[in-house]
């Protein structure tokens, strides 16, 4: 008999207090997901943004979770009240959630000294993100097993537990969109965190004041020695690979629809936010499917034979459909109305699949529960089976199989894999005597016939479906959004998928132009503008530089700006730091004219890394570090472009060296620019800008920055050019005929642009601000006005130039003012 505790006075039925515990799951479903996006944004600054940097967090952030789920029940005995124990976890998670937020700037100036590459560097990554993210998530992962013990192990039990999850998912959607469309804009990383542990100290208190009010009655020990339900190992089998299956073929869609809408942070917080929403309307969904269902196990087997065709049409929809819907963003007035249309497209193609998913859980739940048994081991376990298949498929896909044999084959093995687990599922439950619950006899010959060949036909059917999916199109690898505006101009050379992104090479039809397409866009090309720019970031600092020995070349691209270099013969050492494989070992190769065989040059070391964290990590010193990172508005590349990297860089130069950074002026807008520049002078303020226009128009620039105040000695460039065929022979091709026609360029010094620049806002490690401010622009088409802007404010820098009276009238003609568009 079950101990039978006096109930508090006036106290609350147990059944009317859980719609209460289902909301304080959702708000702690909310700020789980507000910590995540903060940590592991917060981590990525310390490990880097590499694909084994986030695997290494994903599996730790994950992995803590698993081992919460399992270790709640092994420590914390049944006598004590659930919600007491539920409040003291969310209590901790709030104190836990603002410790992270403190420790991990400590715990990273501890780290930089340490850290390396292989596997050494990874194992110490390991550490820095077990020390920061264990104890809170091990916390997260025993809310779900804690409150359990709160329910029986029925079929209404397990349903309850079911709305439990769904709860907490959707309140993770909510979460989600919270940090990455408002928190996060609009303020900082304190102030979401500062919410979020608001929200657990919230739910701790109300979980507490259920508690006293509700009786709680454990088990005792012959209640809760249940064995398991028959068959659940093949149920624990079944629920891993589905988790499997679903975080790896997250990886490939996020991969696919970040292509599609544009890899700023708003689309992949809409990719999460659908996801997510699938899971829990799905855990809904199931829930209530399990509370009436007779045969649960049978339930989840052809769940997961849907799932096979719900991830088919998944990738159908991502390969053959969505990216040719006739949707051109740069119409939008507003990228509000373009978030719109992102969040239809995702939840189109999938909703089946997450919906699926969701269900799988509390099918799981009932299907593996033995009446008496202690409902927190019973969800530990599933919790844990799920996720630590989560972790495989997450880790497999993303370090292992896209890189290997490409998403369309990995999406073929997910499709099988989760028919091959509902085929397992109900042939385990089809087998065993306990299928007619009503009689506990074995089936009819007749029914179990009908079985057999409605297995057999889904199997045959699965089939099908794995043969039905199609590569990624190589067009929308190359144009990503704007794919359904570009017409057959251009034929392929190369695409690859790589462990960190998707790169393609094409030419362009008629002409010898090359491109080297990355994250749906164009990054480096053959075209004049983009060459122009190429050489400039190289030779400006090269050919002002005096003593020029070592060089590091952030990004690889098609490798023109670090085959700049190569002509200078006192360079003796050019590191080349990128973060996807592919670039250096394929796509520099269809650029050798252009970049002189760079990657395979005595004097040039390649290094695979994010390029924040080499620069964090490394003991280096050079004479120039230049910088062409990808679009601010793609999620991450931001960290290249604060205040914080860039006083990183001015530690890693040598006395008198140079830093030079790209900035687009287009597909952006006043308010991203000015924060790039005002960003840069911060630490720079002797810095000076020069433009690279198209065709008269705005396009792009150039900063120079330097420790020192910049010195140009005019003699000493006129000197090089002459003498260094090579330079002079690139330049002119580019349009420079000489030193004076490179210094034209001239756009403007921080001085200049100090009062423009006033009320921009700095972005900071704290905030990222830049990649909110650029994700809300990367339509934008306002590169004219912006450099018009510039330039009406430039003047003669006449401390800069030194040399011979002769050499200083060219640049005073040469630098003369300039009308702009809006001169004319």
């Amino acid at each position: 008999m079950k101990e039978q505790n006096t109930p508090p006075q006036g106290s609350v039925p147990a059944s009317r207090a859980m719609p209460a515990l289902l909301l304080l799951f959702v708000g702690s479903g909310c700020a789980a997901l507000i910590y995540e996006i903060v940590w592991l944004q917060l981590l990525q600054l310390v490990i880097g943004s590499s694909a084994v940097s986030l695997g290494v967090l994903l599996g730790t952030f994950m992995g803590g979770m698993c081992l919460g789920s399992l270790a709640l029940a092994r420590i914390i005995p049944e006598r004590v009240h659930p919600l007491r124990v539920y409040a003291l976890l969310e209590g901790s998670m709030a104190v836990l959630g603002l410790a992270v937020l403190f420790a991990v700037p400590v715990i990273g100036r501890l780290y930089a000294p340490h850290a390396g590459h292989g596997l050494t560097g990874i194992l110490l990554r390991g550490v820095v993100a077990s020390v920061c993210l264990l104890p809170p998530t091990l916390l997260m992962g025993a809310t779900l097993p804690a409150v359990s013990r709160w329910v029986e192990t029925t079929a209404h039990g397990m349903s309850w537990l079911g709305l439990f999850y769904g709860g907490n998912t959707l309140g993770a959607v909510i979460g989600c969109l919270l940090a990455g469309f408002y928190l996060l804009r609009k303020y900082d990383m304190v102030a979401a965190t500062g919410v979020a542990a608001g929200i657990n100290a919230a739910v701790a208190l109300t979980a507490l004041v259920l508690a006293s009010r509700t009786a709680h009655h454990p088990r005792t020990q012959e209640e809760t020695a249940a064995a398991s339900a028959p068959g659940a190992k093949a149920v624990y089998v079944t629920i891993a690979l589905s988790g499997f299956c679903a975080l790896a073929a997250e990886v490939i869609w996020t991969r696919w629809l970040s292509l599609m809408l544009g890899a700023t942070v708003y689309a992949f917080s809409i990719i999460l936010a659908v996801f997510l929403a699938g899971l829990g309307l799905g855990s809904t969904a199931g829930s209530l499917l399990a509370r009436g269902c007779a045969r649960p196990q049978v339930a989840l087997g052809w769940c997961q034979m849907l799932l096979a065709a719900g991830m088919a049409w998944a990738a159908f929809m991502l390969t053959n459909s969505v990216p040719y819907w006739p949707v051109n963003p740069s119409l939008a007035a507003s990228p509000w109305y373009t978030f719109q249309l992102d969040l239809v497209r995702c939840l189109w193609a999938l909703l089946p699949a997450t919906i699926l998913w969701g269900a799988s859980f509390p099918l799981a739940l009932a299907a593996a529960a033995a009446r008496g048994q202690d409902p927190g081991r019973l969800v530990g376990k599933v919790y844990a089976a799920n996720t630590v298949g989560a972790i495989i498929g997450a880790l497999a896909a993303s370090l292992v199989l896209i890189a290997w044999v490409g998403t369309q084959q990995t999406q073929r093995l997910l499709i099988a894999l989760s028919a091959l687990s509902g085929f397992v599922m109900l042939v385990s439950a089809f087998a065993r005597r306990d299928v007619n619950a009503a009689s506990g006899k074995p089936p009819a010959f007749g029914k179990a016939v009908a079985a057999a060949a409605a297995i057999l036909a889904a199997a045959g059917a699965a089939v099908f479906l794995v043969w039905s999916v199609q590569p990624v199109p190589w067009k929308l690898v190359a144009h990503g959004r704007y794919l359904p505006t570009y017409g057959e101009d251009r034929t392929l050379l190369y695409m690859g998928e790589g462990m960190n992104a998707s790169v393609a090479v094409t030419e362009m039809n008629g002409t010898s132009v090359r491109n080297f397409h990355v994250s749906g866009k164009i990054e480096a090309s053959t075209g004049t503008e983009d060459m122009r720019l190429q050489l400039m970031l190289g030779h400006l600092p090269a050919l002002i530089h005096p003593h020029l020995r070592s060089v590091l070349v952030v990004g690889c691209g098609a490798g023109i700006t670090a085959g700049t270099f190569l002509s200078y013969p006192e360079v003796t050492n050019v590191v080349i730091c990128e973060i996807e494989p592919l670039i250096p070992a394929v796509v520099a190769n269809y650029f050798k004219k252009e970049n002189d065989n760079v990657v395979n040059d005595p004097r040039v070391r390649i290094v695979i890394d994010d390029a924040r964290h080499f620069v964090l990590t490394t003991q280096e010193k050079f004479d120039i570090i230049t910088s062409d990172p990808i679009h601010p508005w793609v999620k991450g590349a931001a960290t290249l472009y604060t205040e914080d990297y860039f006083e990183m860089c001015k530690r890693r130069l040598n006395p008198g060296g140079f830093v030079t950074q790209w900035v687009p002026l287009y597909e952006s807008d006043l308010p991203a620019v000015q924060s790039e520049l005002a960003t840069f002078f911060a630490v720079f303020p002797n810095g000076a800008l020069w433009n690279n226009p198209q065709n008269e128009e705005g396009y792009d620039t150039v900063l120079l920055g330097s420790a020192e105040p910049l010195r140009i000695d005019l003699d000493m460039m006129e000197e090089r050019w002459h003498s260094q065929t090579g330079i002079k022979d690139a330049l002119n091709e580019a349009g420079f005929g000489s030193v004076f026609a490179l210094l034209s360029t001239y756009g403007g010094s921080a001085s200049d642009l100090e009062s423009w620049l006033a009320g921009a806002q700095i972005n900071r490690d704290a905030n990222l601000r830049l990649q909110y401010l650029a994700g809300l622009s990367a339509t934008g088409n306002r590169a004219t006005e912006i450099a018009n802007a510039i330039l009406e404010r430039r003047t003669f820098p006449g401390d800069i130039f030194i040399g011979d009276a002769e050499h200083k009238a060219l640049i005073h003609i040469a630098i003369r003012p300039k009308k702009t568009n809006q001169d004319h």
